[in-house]
């Protein structure tokens, strides 16, 4: 096991021995110190991923150490070993930056299950350490693909916005990008070192999403082993991103509302209210107005939401950037697929142009996906989204399609139809089947028929 070096700080020496012992037998790296000085000396020059130090030190206290700690590596991962009537300094410590707290006297199973979930801790950080460069340089709005005169115009609004705290609802079809253009404001915001998390609010469960935004507290309900921090707390200097914003239930409207007027917030079985500075951006493919007019959703809310709105055209709507869009989906499906695909033939490309795309863009980067996995050539031709692209309209709700030459299948047409249908209702089954004008039963029945594989929520 070669997960990375622990760092034990003790100054009990048979105490610290023991945890030396039992660590090195689960085949762990071990370096140890009796103060934080010492420690501090020995983190700098090995620069441990994971240090295991007692409450109390000689010279100083857990929580000095962690912070001091986290400014030399914002990866290393800090458990707190204290006595029974220490848990307010632990957790004070945890506010400061610390993983974990283990009670004296540590058992064998506890120490190493919590050294476990460090390193998994550890890993996460440094992977987003390392895409942190990329994700920058990828969301800044000149490497967005949008040449149209509408997303230029959006990226000049969002110019505007992003350096500012302000709330901002993006509305549009599914499939047009919003959360992209979330990163991108968040990316070149002042926030951007903190974190960005994102969720789908129509795909979880409220009670689900309540523990989620919210955390909650050790034995607040049957299965809260431990405490869990919700979006709302690991997203403190950062942005949150919340999607399907309109799917919410008035529950849900009323604690978000309250986040945003008092900004704080409170665990799910907790007591006390948590201060938090998260910056909140919103997206939703609803009608808003027509929410607040029925009575779905609160109008103080949405006003809280919508300081700024950016509306995102359906690509439909800027057939033009298709193809650059095109030309940046083959140079990324060639590397992570290991093709070489030169390019589009001009009937492949007027193909897509004058396609209608209910999917938006992410019905067009699955296109293109497909075409570069399964193409015979080093130019997608027509044939190469036979399968995916049926030349069609949409007049006072009928379909139009035109039959080539070589014929359809009907079972092949019906598959692709509701993959559409999923993917614009981001594969919510129940939003699905209201688009295709079924029944919830009766489309699991076809998904089932036809054996279209997903691990889609119900």
């Amino acid at each position: 096991m070669n997960e990375g070096t622990i760092l034990v700080i003790e100054d009990d020496k048979s105490q610290l021995e023991i945890l030396k012992l039992i660590l090195k037998g689960e085949g762990y790296e071990v370096e140890t110190a009796a103060t934080g000085r010492d420690a501090l000396r020995i983190f700098r020059g090995k620069l441990c991923s994971l240090v295991l130090t007692d409450l109390k030190l000689p010279d100083m206290d857990g929580g000095d150490l962690t912070q001091n700690l986290l400014k030399e590596a914002p990866y290393v991962t800090v458990i707190i070993i204290t006595a029974f009537g220490s848990v307010s300094s632990a957790e004070e410590a945890m506010k400061l930056g610390a993983f974990d707290y283990l009670f004296k006297p540590v058992g064998r199973d506890e120490l190493l299950f919590s050294i476990k979930k460090g390193f998994e801790k550890v890993r996460l950080v440094r992977e987003n350490l390392l895409f942190k460069q990329q994700l920058e340089e990828r969301f800044r709005f000149g490497n967005i693909i949008g040449r149209h005169e509408k997303m230029q115009e959006i990226f000049r609004l969002i110019q505007k916005v992003a350096p500012s705290d302000s709330t901002v609802l993006i509305t549009g079809e599914s499939g047009t990008g919003k959360e992209l253009i979330a990163k991108a404001i968040h990316y070149n915001s002042p926030r951007k070192e903190r974190p960005f998390h994102a969720i789908n609010c129509a795909s979880i469960p409220e009670t689900l999403l309540d523990s989620e935004l919210f955390g909650y507290e050790k034995g607040s309900f049957t299965g809260a082993y431990r405490r869990k921090e919700g979006l709302f707390e690991v997203s403190h200097k950062g942005t949150l991103f919340l999607d399907e914003i309109g799917d919410l239930s008035p529950g849900m409207q009323a604690k978000i509302l309250r986040a945003l007027q008092e900004k704080e917030i409170r665990r799910v079985g907790g007591r006390e209210n948590i201060k938090v500075d998260v910056r909140i951006i919103t997206a939703t493919n609803k009608d808003m107005e027509k929410e607040i007019e029925e009575r779905r959703f609160r109008a103080d809310l949405y006003y809280r939401l919508d300081v700024v709105s950016v509306f995102l055209p359906p690509l439909r709507d800027r057939i033009t950037d298709i193809p650059a869009l095109v030309e940046y989906f083959i140079h990324k499906f060639n590397h992570s697929l290991k093709r070489e695909i030169k390019g589009i033939s001009k009937d492949a490309l007027r193909l897509l142009m004058e396609y209608n795309w209910p999917g938006n863009v992410r019905e067009l980067e699955s296109a293109i996906e497909r075409a570069v996995l399964l193409s015979d050539g080093e130019i997608l031709e027509v044939k190469d989204f036979s399968k995916t692209i049926h030349p069609c309209s949409y007049t006072m709700g009928k379909v139009e399609l035109d039959i080539p030459e070589e014929g359809i299948s009907l079972d092949d047409l019906e598959r692709d139809l509701i993959v559409k249908a999923m993917e614009k209702s981001d594969f919510v089954i129940t939003k699905a089947a209201r688009l295709l004008g079924l029944s919830y039963k009766t489309l699991w029945y076809r998904i089932k028929k036809l054996e279209i594989k997903g691990d889609f929520p119900k």
